[in-house]
């Protein structure tokens, strides 16, 4: 037997983004957002509520950095979602995270995360609160990489949103290659 819930946002898993952006003042600034995917092949979609610095940020520059958050983060990570940069100038002193300008446009690229999403803004879409980016660039710690250049996202330790338990947990195991393992039932 089914029990209805209603509307909640259980849908998994969700990634833990760390959206930078620069302050004014240049430094670098960076929340947490869980509600985020990509919108095509060539955008981001991130749900970020309005007047947060990040998207003031964003709006200014026409930038912003999209990075996975990892398990060795995972605090540094928590306390960015929990502080805002509206009240606290600049929050990442606190934290571990380092952080390089982007080669492809003004935002932070946080470089001891596995891997960066560097993002022009598109829009910023203040009803529905959803900011989305052209996908400029994709940077990535090349200890994550295998010797054929693909992504070995096992070595990430990735972190993900569990919005039916208010935790983080750790992206699975491989279980079977995509597109291929149905094919059991072509046969």
């Amino acid at each position: 037997m089914r029990k209805n819930l209603g509307v909640k946002p259980y849908f998994m898993p969700l990634p833990v983004l760390l959206v930078a952006t620069y302050n004014e003042d240049g430094s670098a600034n960076a929340m947490n957002a869980a509600y985020g995917t990509l919108g095509d092949f060539t955008k981001v979609s991130i749900y970020i509520g309005k007047g947060k610095r990040t998207i003031i940020n964003a709006m200014r520059e026409k930038a912003f950095t999209v990075s996975f958050a990892d398990e060795a983060h995972m605090v540094d990570t928590d306390y960015v979602g929990m502080t805002s940069g509206n009240k606290v100038q600049n929050k990442l002193a606190k934290t571990s995270f380092e952080t390089s300008k982007s080669e492809f446009l003004n935002a932070p690229v946080i470089t001891n995360l596995p891997m960066t999403i560097e993002c022009e803004l598109i829009e910023y879409d203040e009803v529905s609160e959803n900011l989305i980016g052209e996908i400029k660039n994709i940077s990535i710690d090349e200890k994550y990489l295998q010797a054929d250049g693909s992504i070995d996202t096992a070595k990430m330790n990735l972190i993900f949103y569990n919005a039916c338990e208010n935790t983080y947990n750790l992206l699975g195991e491989k279980l079977a290659k995509a597109y291929d393992i149905g094919k059991k039932l072509m046969e």
